[in-house]
């Protein structure tokens, strides 16, 4: 079995970080979004990944072969985004007969791979939604089967969203399925060729698919719900802090993660605050709050903040989102 992790998106609704750092790197938890993926998969058994890149693409190669050597990784450029079905589309040749296991590169999921694995149905990961129009709907038969999937339905049957997990057995089926719908130019909301538009070709030749409920579902997609994903992902994972550091007169509150390297004196730090390494902290409160690597924060008090790499910051409190390489002082 071959895992797919699409991460060619340019991650638009979290700017201006994801104009130097590709989504799938955002720091997360002391991890990153990319790693909680590959790791849940990698523990269960899956060794060859293929990572679909393109905006920013080069950061994910870097990182994937610098974090994970021992894995057998193939990468696919999609050089024109025409959607998750063109996307899935450009790895036929690499998967071959294989089965699949597709993974989007930021639906961070809590759910049993094993038994997803195990399962002798091809399946789709579920999670019951408020307001399901802004996803992937799933509808269920009386047997316990995925009658239909329609993207994004102006008025929804059901709340069953897609996650963004596809575990899928008839890998054949799907790319005959991908390859009509774009021959055919069959396009759903959005205008883009969906891999929403491909499963329900399967499902309406005949193959079974089952839902899959996934425990919890962690939005990454913004910044509010990145915070949010943090501080659950946070209890979840434990409080890390590197032996590497620098500590001088600071108060630490519970959870937090600080990597290597950061020099934090006279501060607050906590609670449920991601620190990346070389940071440098003084006379300032954080707590609630993602800090980039070899940031620099001075004299101030950050709540619910989205902080990027190489920042220097001074001033007063806010609550702040800005981008990697910036320099701001709010003192002025």
């Amino acid at each position: 079995m071959k895992a797919i992790i699409p991460v060619a998106g340019a991650g638009t609704k979290l700017r201006p970080h994801t104009y130097t750092q590709p989504k799938a790197l955002i720091p997360l938890a002391g991890k990153t979004v990319l790693s909680i993926i590959v790791e849940q998969l990698e523990e269960a058994g899956l060794t060859e990944f293929i990572f679909i890149i393109g905006y920013l693409g080069d950061k994910i190669k870097d990182y994937v072969r610098e974090k994970y050597p021992h894995l057998q990784s193939h990468f696919i450029h999609q050089n024109e985004r025409q959607g998750l079905g063109h996307a899935i589309m450009l790895t036929r040749e690499i998967v071959g007969d294989d089965e699949v296991f597709i993974v989007l590169g930021d639906s961070i999921c809590e759910y049993n791979v094993d038994e997803v694995l195990k399962n002798d149905c091809s399946m789709v990961g579920v999670k019951k939604v408020d307001d399901p129009r802004a996803f992937g709907v799933a509808e269920m038969n009386e047997e316990g089967f995925v009658s239909k999937v329609i993207e994004k339905p102006q008025i929804p049957k059901s709340n069953m969203a897609l996650v963004g997990i596809y575990r899928i057995k008839e890998s054949g089926s799907l790319f005959s399925c991908l390859d009509n719908n774009i021959k055919n130019h069959v396009k759903s909301r959005g205008g883009e060729f969906n891999l929403t538009d491909a499963l329900e070709c399967m499902i309406q030749n005949g193959v079974k698919i089952q839902p899959y409920k996934v425990q919890n579902w962690f939005d990454c997609g913004r910044k509010e719900s990145l915070l949010e994903s943090n501080a659950t992902l946070l209890k979840k994972f434990g409080q890390s802090i590197s032996e590497d550091h620098q500590f001088e007169n600071c108060i630490i509150i519970e959870p937090v993660s600080i990597a290597a390297g950061c020099d934090i004196r006279n501060s607050i730090i906590g609670p449920n605050v991601a620190i990346g390494e070389k940071v440098s902290i003084n006379y300032s409160i954080v707590k609630d709050s993602i800090i980039g690597a070899f940031a620099n924060l001075l004299d101030i008090v950050l709540t619910d903040s989205l902080i990027g790499s190489d920042t220097q910051l001074k001033g007063e409190s806010r609550s702040l989102n800005i981008g990697d390489n910036t320099e701001i002082d709010l003192g002025k």
